[in-house]
């Protein structure tokens, strides 16, 4: 269906998901930059890391495998967002878009994981 993983419209919702986070934590403290900024920033490119290391996979068992570890990350995504609100570091409304683009990796990866499943 698609020639390369760059044209999947999750990876493409996970590019921007990177793309945002890389701007909201360009306003956290120096403190931050070990802790917080550096875990949202790995998690949010380990989505798209491994949408596309999925699509590189021959076997469906390993797709599947890095499918679910990309929508783990997006997980990983909302809590560290989450997190930043308790610490005041951002605000819901900030986050909202973010949260609810890794919704829509999350949906999206379980359609693929679905689809991948049911084939024999």
């Amino acid at each position: 269906m698609y020639n390369d993983f760059s044209e999947m419209p999750v990876w493409r919702i996970g590019e921007k998901v990177v793309e945002d986070i890389y701007k909201l934590t360009e306003s956290l403290p120096r403190k931050e930059d070990y802790a917080l900024c550096s875990q949202l920033r790995r998690a949010a490119m380990s989505i798209t890391g491994n949408i596309a290391e999925a699509f590189g996979r021959g076997h469906k068992k390993d797709k599947i495998n890095f499918y679910y570890y990309a929508r783990g990350s997006a997980y990983e995504v909302r809590s560290h967002l989450l997190t930043g609100v308790k610490a005041g570091y951002f605000t819901d409304y900030s986050i909202n878009v973010i949260d609810q683009d890794c919704k829509s990796i999350v949906e999206s990866l379980d359609k693929i994981i679905k689809g991948l499943r049911s084939q024999p």
